[in-house]
């Protein structure tokens, strides 16, 4: 019996051994991908968000410069982009639009710069103080709602057509989303935050410093950014009045010469101008609040 077993196994074996010679051979593994390096994921994201934020306006300089050529507005009003390219260029080697572009800038940095050193303080006060804000509340309310372009002539007539009444009315138009803003800012701060630092035993100026100008800051910057488009706009509308340079003036002239490309230049560096100074006051208020969590990428 034990013989008999002792001859099975061997041949047992050869049948195993048989089976597996004649099994389907085990496949190699596929290589695995090669990781992407960094810099190019990294690149590959910057092209993604340039092509994201360039897409629209390339779209409309396509249609601007096709619209004109297909007949479907007349040439006359709206040449195409080309042209209007064209004229920027000359502008630009003659001179003539740095000059404007830097009487502008000038008279709205001046005006805007004054806004924020008058305006972030006494909103500050104004919120911080309520017997300030009873006393000075009824004037705030009668001249936000007094446009600053209505009162252009009044400017005009009593500082006359040249720097200061252009600075006074971008002064004027940009103190008031700063103002109104920080205000605002101050008067929403969280209540809590004001308990606990009254709990910690900490002196008015001490909880101010520490709690208010911080908590504030970002509504503060949301009135800086919208005085900046405000200095810009109502900056063109003055010197459309009474003026020798600047961008406005420029717009102006071109138009009553009927120089619609050097017009339409000018309307361009203008946007181009609000577009830099937004994008300058956005950093400046990411650098100054960045002690706030960001709510996405």
């Amino acid at each position: 019996m034990s013989a008999t077993v002792e001859k099975a196994l061997p041949t047992a074996a050869g049948d195993v051994s048989g089976a597996a010679r004649h099994a389907d051979p085990v496949l190699p593994r596929p290589p695995r991908a090669r990781a992407v390096p960094a810099p190019l994921r990294l690149a590959g994201r910057i092209l993604l968000a340039v092509l994201t934020r360039t897409a629209a306006i390339a779209v409309l300089l396509g249609v601007w410069e096709a619209a004109p050529r297909l007949g479907l507005v007349d040439q006359t009003f709206l040449p195409p982009f080309s042209e209007v390219a064209v004229a920027w260029w000359e502008l630009l080697l003659d001179g003539e639009l740095a000059e404007h572009a830097q009487a502008s800038l000038v008279r709205s940095l001046s005006g805007f710069g004054l806004a924020v050193v008058v305006a972030v303080p006494l909103g500050l006060l104004i919120g911080w103080y309520r017997p300030v804000a009873d006393l000075l509340g009824p004037l705030l309310e009668v001249f936000r709602n007094t446009a600053a372009l209505a009162l252009l002539p009044v400017f005009v007539l009593l500082l006359g057509i040249g720097e200061t009444s252009k600075i006074s009315i971008v002064l004027y138009a940009c103190t008031w989303p700063i103002l109104l803003n920080t205000i605002s800012a101050v008067r929403s701060v969280d209540p809590t935050l004001l308990r606990l630092a009254k709990s910690m035993d900490l002196p008015a100026p001490r909880i101010f410093q520490k709690v208010i100008l911080p908590a504030s800051a970002p509504t503060v910057f949301t009135g800086i950014r919208l005085a900046g488009a405000v200095a810009i706009l109502v900056l063109v509308a003055a010197e459309m009045v009474g003026a020798k340079a600047g961008l406005g003036y420029l717009v102006n002239a071109s138009q009553f010469n009927f120089a619609i490309p050097e017009m339409y230049a000018g309307i361009i560096t203008i946007s181009a101008i609000g577009v830099a100074f937004n994008q300058l006051l956005v950093a400046l208020e990411r650098r100054f609040t960045s002690w706030r969590t960001p709510n996405g990428d």
